[in-house]
């Protein structure tokens, strides 16, 4: 199993999934991480994103703030979400994998007052086309 976490510069989860810079990647036998490493997003949106981690084989993604459209291209690439989680993105992997991680598959973008422009009634809470 592979699981990608969003990752920020101190080790933690970042907290939008659209604009994340970088995965960490779990390589998973056994219910154990048996490797990891760090990938480089080389892009942002929604699609790009979802097509990196499809095309990397991820099983599962755990990230903060996600939107509406991201959440469908997952789901279309068959990725299991783990949204709405902060915190070191080690510790986020050892609590799913001990199965104390709460799964949350519904939109959670939600960054206002953070710098983000946003305009509500585009598709989804962010106001980001879906692309």
């Amino acid at each position: 199993m592979k699981i990608a976490v969003t990752y920020d510069e101190n080790q933690n989860v970042f907290q939008h999934f659209g604009h994340t810079e970088q995965f960490k990647i779990y390589e998973i036998e056994n219910n154990s991480v048996v490797s990891s490493r760090v990938l480089s997003s080389d892009g942002e949106g929604h699609s790009a994103l979802a097509q990196l981690l499809e095309n990397e084989n991820i099983d599962k993604l755990i990230c903060g703030g996600i939107g509406g459209c991201a959440v469908n291209a997952l789901g279309q690439a068959g990725i299991e979400i783990f949204a709405g989680i902060s915190g070191s993105a080690d510790e986020a992997v050892n609590a799913l994998l001990n199965g104390t991680l709460e799964q949350t598959t519904s939109p959670n973008c939600s960054h206002h007052g953070e710098g983000h422009q946003h305009h509500h009634g585009e598709g989804h809470s962010c106001g980001h086309s879906c692309h």
